[in-house]
């Protein structure tokens, strides 16, 4: 019979027959390597000519006054500026009922990298998460994970904004006086901004072995998109079925043991 340990190492390894880049001298690998910067830098100055138009967008109202729910009861929208200019928003998928291990990988992955606002707050920007489930669910679920006590229900909030369908999306807001504006929202791919394990993976040889990308021939085969988002409690990858969202085996006593979410009536 294998062993466990056997198990857990043949699953983070490659086999042994997959293809790998070409061996070359070091001045033919830097003259492909300044080759492929001109694309790069081309890439960047495309990305930076989006954000000056992204800064030119107008700005739709918002109502300043909607109520939001957090660890220190209830706030109004305006509120969650504290005194600062502008307001950025994650809106975190979340699973009405469900325990912890079932809630959403991506919003994990989204969110994880980036909960602490120190530089946006430096910059004159606040920061907060909205979730649409009662804050008595929310609260062990962020005690759990060791996030920033910035979460906020909008369980009750009827407004398409704040509330709607597009959970997995960062919102953008600005604050003039009283007045309160979106200027701008982020979804899909376009929230891999906040997903920096992924934007290293793309720097390496192998990349995020998703199937969907284009690898060299011989390649090892790429696996659903997210695959290792969730993991098992070897930590390998497993095509989102069971297991965990794959940072919280890094939780105390994340192990065996399955968090009750708290149950509403």
């Amino acid at each position: 019979m294998t062993s466990t340990h056997e198990n857990r190492r043949t699953q983070h390894e490659e086999p042994a027959a997959s293809a790998v880049p070409p061996i070359v001298d070091r001045a033919a690998w830097q003259a492909a390597r300044d080759e492929l910067l001109v694309r790069e830098k081309a890439h960047t100055r495309e990305g930076d000519a989006i954000a000056a138009a992204r800064r030119r967008l107008p700005m739709t109202e918002v109502d300043a006054t909607i109520t939001v729910v957090g660890p220190e009861g209830p706030t109004t929208l305006l509120d969650l500026f504290d005194g600062r200019e502008e307001l950025v928003v994650y809106k975190h998928m979340w699973h009405l009922g469900e325990p912890f291990e079932n809630q959403c990988e991506g919003c994990t992955l989204t969110y994880f990298a980036v909960q602490n606002p120190a530089y946006l707050h430096a910059r004159g920007v606040s920061f907060a998460v909205f979730a649409k489930a009662p804050h008595p669910e929310l609260a062990p679920f962020v005690d759990f994970m060791g996030y920033p006590h910035h979460w906020y229900s909008v369980a009750d909030v009827d407004d398409d904004i704040v509330s709607g369908d597009d959970f997995g999306t960062w919102v953008c807001f600005l604050r003039d006086g009283d007045r309160v504006f979106l200027t701008n929202t982020v979804t899909g791919r376009g929230a891999e901004a906040t997903m920096p394990a992924l934007a290293l993976l793309d720097m390496t040889a192998r990349g995020r072995m998703e199937a969907w990308q284009d690898y060299p021939e011989g390649w090892p085969e790429g696996k659903n998109p997210g695959w290792f988002w969730r993991s098992h409690e070897d930590g390998a990858g497993n095509n989102w079925t069971g297991g965990r969202p794959t940072v919280q085996w890094t939780r105390p006593g994340a192990g065996a043991v399955t968090a009750e979410p708290h149950r509403h009536h």
